[in-house]
């Protein structure tokens, strides 16, 4: 327990986080018990401000949830019609035939939305139902009881100094208390990392893997807009120096998600990902698109790529990991929302069960076991090996093999590969500068292409700048004794905000500066740093991007 007095409340379900997954739980929770005291805390200072996802989304977590969803006017109205798949090469484009693909790849069916219009609509939803939804309520503590079960967290905590100490407008927040807590994060929370640390629960699994997503969307001219038409790259400008790939995707309104995903096991600290995304949209393909058109958001964050062999056990003493805080994206697919709500339903499926029962703050191993059997589970496991192959053998050995081996599971549910292992973290994975040349990259056009901080100031992303630093630095001296002269310090590249910069002044050591102001929590740092001294927090509640349609 913390020694600050706070006041507390005691409700029956606790869930951080008000994404697909939290959501999907608060209303599967009032849908099986209306009497149940449901709260859901979010960072954001509404709900969708910090929701970022492509997003192409497979309806089946929806149609399970909520069966009438059309008729109850959900934000999902732009069904796919087109599908295509490339291979770029730097001045022309290799379609690549949907036949040879398994079905499960394929579009149909599915929709283009905006998964943080998505969020809002479905927080209307749950508050119908009588759910308790606190926006701008950042989750900084776990509160454990005396035999060390998680038993809550502290929510509203506001007003500390930039030394940590609290200030003259400080805020204690309050102890939100449940008999099981739900955490439901993203992408490397910082609740969930710690309670994956302290209760082993990656014992038996495979390292966590990652990639870095940017999106932005365009406003293009009506006669180059198809709705409906998605498309996904790969190849150029990425070739050999790491995984990833893009998405363009139509909505309506004559607007285009324009996206790039680059996987982190890269290896070359000279990689510069945000600038690689810059880059392709000089392609041939995607200037004539963008041509005459204007990018009016823009916005990053990792992205779970370890699929099935990486969830850790998504249940603890007193709570369960949802979604994406238990890495539950599809990435052959380039899916998570709907695993994220087929995973909410679950928790929510045995929290009941129990409460029933008169438990609480036990271990929910029905949970655990319905995320790995269950739906989520053969979503995940028939596509298991592609992001390793991809990783250890390229692009070819993963379009080929991998195409194989989904074909495999797909028709008769085995793999001749068995289940491959990911081998080195991302982190880790950073080669020494010393074996790599710096990459030349384009100056940004202001037209097609933008310098970081300008599209920054598209994500309308502010932090209070005298509250403590969220990116804390285990040894503040290593950026500069360690990973500038070992690795050129790739945190000046790697963040897609800016937020790291090593500055050089004549007859002045260098100096390694933070601006914590710039992030857009994609928590890229806390993942990619090779020293691993960066560990992402959250900031007081309400901070961070402001995302209107992502």
């Amino acid at each position: 327990m913390s020694e600050i007095e706070r006041e507390s409340m005691e409700v029956d379900v606790v869930i951080v986080g008000a994404g697909p997954a939290g959501l999907s739980a608060a209303i599967r929770l009032k849908q099986l018990d209306p009497d149940l005291a449901v709260v859901v805390l979010e960072k954001g200072s509404e709900v969708g401000a910090h929701i970022l996802s492509g997003a192409v989304l497979d309806p089946c977590g929806l149609d399970r949830l909520i069966p009438d969803w059309k008729d109850k006017g959900a934000p999902v109205t732009v069904p796919v019609t087109q599908d295509r798949f490339y291979m770029l090469g730097e001045g022309g484009a290799l379609r690549i035939p949907n036949s040879i693909m398994p079905p499960f790849m394929h579009n149909h069916g599915n929709y283009i939305v905006s998964m943080g219009n998505v969020c809002r609509w479905m927080a209307e939803q749950a508050e119908a139902l009588g759910v308790e939804i606190f926006p701008g309520m950042a989750c900084s503590e776990l509160v454990y009881g005396v035999d060390g079960t998680v038993k809550g967290v502290v929510a509203g905590e506001m007003g500390k100094q930039s030394d940590g100490t609290p200030g003259p407008n400080y805020e204690p927040g309050m102890e939100l208390l449940g008999k099981y807590v739900f955490l439901g994060e993203g992408v490397r929370g910082s609740l969930s990392k710690e309670v994956i640390a302290k209760f082993d629960l990656a014992k038996d699994s495979d390292v966590p893997k990652f990639g870095i997503g940017m999106k932005e969307i365009w406003e293009i001219d009506p006669a180059k807009h198809r709705e409906g038409s998605v498309t996904h790259t790969m190849g150029w400008p990425l070739g050999g120096n790491a995984g990833g790939g893009s998405f363009v995707y139509h909505l309506d309104n004559n607007q285009v998600y324009v996206g790039f995903v680059v996987h982190l096991n890269y290896e070359n600290p000279y990689l510069y990902p945000y600038m690689e995304f810059q880059r392709f949209k000089h392609h041939p393909m995607i200037a004539e698109l963008l041509k005459g058109g204007k990018r009016i958001a823009y916005g990053a964050r990792a992205i779970s790529e370890g699929g099935y062999q990486s969830i850790p056990k998504a249940a603890f003493p007193g709570g369960v990991l949802l979604g994406c805080s238990a890495g539950l994206v599809n990435v052959p697919r380039i899916k998570g929302n709907h695993n994220a709500m087929l995973s909410g339903m679950a928790a929510a499926d045995a929290a009941v069960e129990a409460i029933r029962a008169g438990r609480a703050g036990d271990v929910l191993e029905g949970y655990d076991s319905e995320l790995r059997t269950g739906p989520v589970g053969r979503d995940l496991k028939r596509v298991r090996n592609v992001k390793p192959m991809w990783s250890k053998w390229g692009l070819g050995a993963s379009l080929t093999l991998g195409g194989f081996d989904m074909w495999t599971n797909a028709l008769f549910g085995v793999s001749l590969f068995g289940t491959l292992s990911h081998g080195k973290t991302d982190a880790a994975a950073t080669g020494k500068a010393s074996k790599f040349k710096p990459i030349d990259y384009p100056k940004p056009d202001g037209v097609l292409s933008f310098d970081r901080l300008t599209n920054v100031s598209y994500a309308m992303t502010n932090h209070e700048e005298s509250q403590p630093s969220h990116l804390r630095l285990a040894d503040p001296s290593i950026p500069i004794s360690v990973n500038l002269p070992t690795y050129a310090e790739p945190a000046q590249r790697y963040c897609p905000a800016g937020v790291y910069e090593v500055v050089e002044e004549a007859g002045k050591a260098p100096r390694f500066v933070v601006n914590f102001q710039n992030c857009v929590h994609c928590k890229t740092c806390d993942i990619k740093d090779p020293s691993q001294n960066i560990t992402w927090v959250t900031p007081q509640g309400g901070d961070g991007p402001n995302y209107p349609n992502m």
